[in-house]
């Protein structure tokens, strides 16, 4: 095999001392993976499963199974539960006027809001692992859930409320399944930039469809916003002054409330009464007026619940995309709050586990006629800043609801309907996130491209395409990314063993006749292709370099593997390709610092063999040095290397005519193959490759 004698020439030390008390040539051995592996490291997986199973006590099988356990053992009642109280009762107060709100939101009866609210809360605190996550209905949600139901049944009928349910039913049963499978990491391949997109013309499509009760007349019930400002438009002559002026003032208060209350901390309360007191001043200024032209929600039924089966299972497919679009949103939201919120207050989160919660509280929640519900960011803000410590908090917040339910319902027959609106569009300005916009089109404009096409697309066609197209962009921008990776030409910086790009450091040296090349990305059959071309480019078009002889070509091509992470049977056949290719006009391929896994395939599938274990290097300066050493062995009788000083290398070197040099450069490299043996059996002197102070 070619190469090996010179391996075992390199592994021990490359060279004998130089004349004139030069330094030896030292190479590190790159060590087989199969040479270096324990027993521990390749024991199977299930070992390890089964061994953590079986140290688990009983209480931690209940903590596995029931979240709600691991804050229950270390509750502190002194420290823990009077911010609890304070937390869920600020929250509490908060849910019930924007339960019913987004009730409205999407076409239900406020009552529907409310049954969100009460045992879906319950059944999270149980099963859900954050302990700050505010669950019920949100405004994105209602707004999917009106959107998909509008297009299949009249919202005043009996089976759009029974829709409704079995979408809750669909929406946790696929939450679970995700949840049990770990499929948490899919919703990854969203870029931030097309949730940012999304929400923000949705945001603009709940404020325009609730528009309507501060008009005074009906608007067409779309997603779109074409129809939606058509509809506006063409009922102009309908606008009523009392609902659009007392809409206007509420609307004012609670984006003054929420404002103050974000910015001043000792006033934080305000942000939270200000749904409150929007339907107190609301309500009693319809009871002691009556004015005829304010339209009120009307008579909720008093007391809770009941339990009944979902209904509507002839509609199941229709039921499917919508499901799936708002457990992706639900992945999102909830589960980045979540995240967010835990690292805050100083514990673990487990994603697949959050979502297994969120999932069983739709379940149970479908079962006592809820709509899908999920974490809302407002309110878990606001459960975070009020001081919740677990989810006790949560639990109060579904007490003040129950209490609401059984006791409360009669006072809440005369909130004026743009009350409930106001509080639904001060909710949403918050989701308007056009300062990312500004932000990404100052850093980088393929994302604000992805987050211009995912609004636009939103507001013209509807949310689902807008998110099937965001998307689909999203996950071409990851494949063009993965298909065309990053790849770097490296040179030494001046005065260290250390490599790097060439176009971040012009200064890099680089040598005549090796071009080191890093390849910034997995190799697999979908980028093998362009990895190859554009090894072919660097020899066709040879980068210029600073040191070393003037051998007019590539004779040396080092891949430096270490972000390397993965190489597929594709990419191990085109590299035998491409070694035979490079073997047939004298190239020699050098491997340098691939990690284990990579390594053992390579060796595996003989790539090792066909290179030469003799050209593979821990580090990309060993290669660099046998390259140099291979250039100089060839040619000590032909030409003289020049001397470095200070750095640079500025000796004079003999320079022979053109046709002399062609010769030359011929004769150096013809014999190289065969040179190499020869002269690692002669055993000559071998003269440093670079100064001892500069290596």
């Amino acid at each position: 095999m070619e190469g090996s004698s010179y391996a075992s020439r390199s592994y021990s030390e490359l060279a004998a001392a130089a004349s004139g008390g030069g330094r030896t040539l030292r190479v590190i051995p790159l060590r087989h993976p199969l040479g270096s592996l324990s027993t521990s490291s390749t024991s199977p997986w299930w070992r390890a499963v089964v061994g953590r199973a079986r140290g688990m006590g009983p209480l931690d099988w209940a903590e596995a199974a029931l979240p709600c356990v691991a804050w229950t053992r270390n509750y502190r009642w002194k420290q823990d539960l009077q911010a609890d109280l304070a937390s869920g009762i600020t929250v509490g107060v908060m849910l019930v006027p924007q339960a019913m709100s987004y009730a409205k939101l999407a076409g239900l009866h406020p009552i529907y809001g409310l049954y969100t609210g009460f045992v879906p809360l319950f059944i999270y605190a149980i099963f859900g692992s954050s302990r700050q996550l505010a669950v019920g209905p949100v405004a994105l949600v209602s707004l999917l859930v009106s959107n998909v139901l509008g297009g299949i049944v009249n919202s005043s009928s009996k089976l759009y409320t029974e829709l409704a349910i079995l979408l809750a039913f669909m929406v946790g049963i696929l939450e679970c399944l995700m949840g049990l499978l770990r499929l948490g990491w899919l919703i990854r391949f969203i870029s931030h930039s097309v949730i940012s997109g999304f929400t923000t013309a949705s945001a603009i499509v709940i404020g325009l469809s609730q528009i309507k009760y501060f008009l005074g007349y009906n608007v067409t019930r779309s997603s779109k916003i074409i129809p939606l400002i058509e509809s506006i438009i063409a009922g102009a002559d309908e606008f009523s002054w009392p609902p659009f002026v007392m809409g206007s003032i509420f609307l004012a208060i609670l984006l003054i409330m929420k404002n103050t209350g974000k910015s001043n901390k000792r006033l934080h309360f305000l942000r939270v009464s200000g749904p409150l007191t929007a339907v107190v001043l609301g309500t009693i200024f319809v009871k002691i007026f009556h004015p005829p032209a304010i339209s009120v929600v009307g008579e909720i039924p008093q007391g809770l619940p009941r339990f009944s089966i979902p209904q509507g299972f002839e509609h199941l497919m229709s039921l499917v995309p919508t499901a799936v679009l708002i457990t992706g949103v639900a992945i999102l939201e909830s589960v980045g709050i979540a995240k967010a919120l835990a690292a805050k207050n100083g514990y673990e989160l487990d994603s697949n586990k959050e979502l297994f919660g969120l999932g069983i509280a739709n379940i149970c929640g479908s079962f006592f006629s809820a709509y899908p519900a999920t974490g809302s960011f407002s309110r878990s803000a606001v459960n975070h800043e009020s001081g919740a410590k677990t989810g006790l908090s949560g639990i109060i917040m579904g007490i003040i609801i129950g209490g609401a339910l059984l006791f409360m319902t009669p006072l809440f027959t005369d909130i004026p309907q743009c009350a409930l609106a106001a509080i639904v569009i001060s909710a949403v300005t918050g989701l308007v996130d056009y300062e990312e916009a500004i932000f990404l089109w100052a850093i980088d404009k393929k994302d604000f491209f992805l987050w211009a096409i995912t609004f636009i697309t939103t507001l013209v066609f509807g949310i689902e395409i807008g998110v099937l197209v965001g998307v689909a962009f999203s996950l071409a921008f990851v494949i063009h990314e993965s298909a065309n990776p990053h790849i770097a030409v490296l040179g030494r910086l001046p005065g260290t063993t250390v490599y790097r790009n060439t176009l971040q450091y012009p200064e890099a040296y680089t040598y005549n006749g090796i071009v080191v090349v890093r390849i910034d990305a997995p190799i697999y059959f979908a980028n093998i292709s362009y990895i190859k071309d554009r090894l072919r480019e660097y020899e066709l078009n040879l980068p210029s370099s600073n040191k070393g002889l003037d051998v007019g070509r590539v004779y040396f091509v080092i891949l430096e593997m270490s972000p390397v992470t993965y190489i597929d049977s594709s990419a191990v056949q085109a590299l035998k390709d491409l070694h035979q290719e490079y073997k047939a006009r004298h190239i020699q391929i050098a491997i340098a610092n691939p990690n284990r896994q990579v390594y053992l395939l390579l060796s595996r599938s003989g790539i090792i063999d066909l290179v030469g274990a003799g050209w593979c290097f821990v580090r990309v300066h060993d290669a660099v040095q046998v390259c140099l050493q291979h250039v100089q062995n060839s040619s000590s009788n032909a030409l003289k290397l020049p001397v470095q000083a200070s750095g640079v290398l500025t000796d004079s070197v003999s320079t022979p005519k053109p046709e002399q040099q062609h010769q030359k450069q011929h004769g150096l490299f013809k014999d190289l193959w065969k040179a190499q043996d020869s002269n690692a059996d002669a055993g000559g002197e071998v003269q440093p490759l670079l100064r001892q102070n500069l290596v």
